[in-house]
């Protein structure tokens, strides 16, 4: 099955839709990163990334001082790391991998010290090692693991690149409740304005939708895989959303804002965002002229995410647009990034990076104009790269005339 033939049902189960991938899927991850290490000639790879472990064992943790790590053999072996006090957690959610477990930590010896008692080790061992882990913890597994050489790679990294048909069928699902999300937003300024009394403050409308997509998610599923965030986002009105990762404040919603909804959730630790901009009354012709701009700009934007396209061509055609409408000095940003385990990782549709789009690849594409003083213009979908084209997962309204609440 291709990732374009992948629908939004998930397998169903007593109590709602199933979001745990099964053992066979997390088989065939693993697999695929024990086939590219062998290919660059190492032993094993380690990684402590806690994104890296969820996708490779399907084990999902609060990351903390404690390590947990996994280490995938050449030979067949996927062994798990994890403090005692995570052991029965690692046990209820199946990770798919021979658990291993340490006391305490910082403990009397390395904490990798119980892996390296049990991992192969033939002479001249190579071990890869994934970028993200700190100088501190590759010290305790030096101290473990001895006379081995650790070789740099991001070979999980890019392994996570592109998603099977499972995870797809994650990413849809994390779409489907993206939107009401956003819908969830909208009805409650329109109730607002209806009731004629006080608009919502940003921070009551990013609650509200956190709240919506938390419910949709514990309603409706069988087994909430709980990362961070599970659901929510940024939610900011007026001159507050010119900031382009700005906080939700206790600013209240006024007639003639411009305001922004950029949302997102997670199902099965798959993330999706959505974003969309609106304006709170009768647009103005500066608003009118920014919205459009940026939603042509997405527009070509998701033309241009296609199979062979490289991720910086992606991000020039896109972002060309709003330079070409005069309005390239308020440009803050990229046109996007990979979306999967982490609501961002590589690769980065931006001038520098080279990398090629591949079908099953979910990336964002998220063009953004910011004037000072005035308001934010953004409009994001998750988008899965096809092997035609590209599809927006996210499917919520786009053009000005869809995104104006009358007062």
């Amino acid at each position: 099955m291709t990732a374009d033939a992948v629908t939004s049902v998930l397998p169903d189960a007593p109590g709602g839709r199933r979001t745990r991938l099964d053992a066979d899927v997390l088989d065939r991850l693993q697999d695929s990163v024990r086939a590219r290490t062998a290919l660059a000639g190492m032993d094993a790879v380690l990684t402590d990334d806690p994104d890296d472990v969820a996708y490779l064992t399907g084990f999902f943790h609060h990351p903390c001082e404690r390590p947990v790590a996994a280490l995938v053999e050449t030979s067949g072996r996927t062994l798990l790391l994890v403090p005692e006090l995570e052991l029965q957690h690692a046990q209820e959610q199946h990770a798919r991998a021979e658990l291993v477990s340490y006391p305490e930590y910082p403990g009397r010896q390395s904490p990798f010290a119980a892996l390296a008692r049990v991992a192969a080790r033939p002479a001249g061992a190579r071990i890869g090692l994934t970028t993200t882990m700190t100088q501190h913890r590759l010290a305790l597994a030096g101290a473990a693991f001895g006379d081995v050489a650790w070789v740099p790679t991001e070979l999980v990294t890019r392994a996570r690149y592109v998603k099977v048909p499972e995870e797809v069928a994650l990413h849809r699902e994390a779409a489907r409740i993206t939107d009401l999300m956003l819908a969830a937003g909208v009805e409650l300024v329109t109730d607002a304005v209806a009731a004629g009394g006080a608009l919502p403050s940003e921070q009551e409308l990013a609650a509200h939708v956190t709240r919506t997509g938390t419910g949709l998610m514990y309603a409706e599923h069988a087994d909430v895989v709980v990362v961070s965030p599970l659901a929510g986002g940024l939610v900011y009105a007026g001159a507050n959303s010119a900031i382009p990762h700005g906080l939700p404040s206790g600013y209240r919603l006024r007639p003639g804002d411009t305001f922004m909804l950029s949302l997102g959730c997670a199902v099965g630790g798959r993330f999706v965002e959505g974003e969309r901009t609106f304006v709170l009354g009768e647009p103005s012709a500066d608003q009118r002229r920014y919205h459009d701009a940026v939603r042509d700009a997405q527009a070509e934007g998701g033309r241009a995410i296609a199979p062979g396209v490289r991720c910086a061509d992606s991000n020039a055609r896109c972002l060309d647009v709003i330079r070409a409408r005069g309005l390239g000095g308020y440009l803050r940003h990229r046109q996007g990034h990979g979306i999967g385990v982490g609501m961002h990782e590589p690769p980065w549709l931006e001038d520098g990076d080279p990398t090629e789009l591949i079908p099953g690849m979910v990336v964002s594409n998220e063009p953004g104009i910011y004037v000072p003083g005035h308001a934010g213009y953004r409009i994001s979908d998750s988008m899965l790269v096809t092997r035609t084209g590209s599809e927006p997962l996210t499917s919520f309204p786009r053009s000005l005339d869809d995104c104006v609440i009358p007062v």
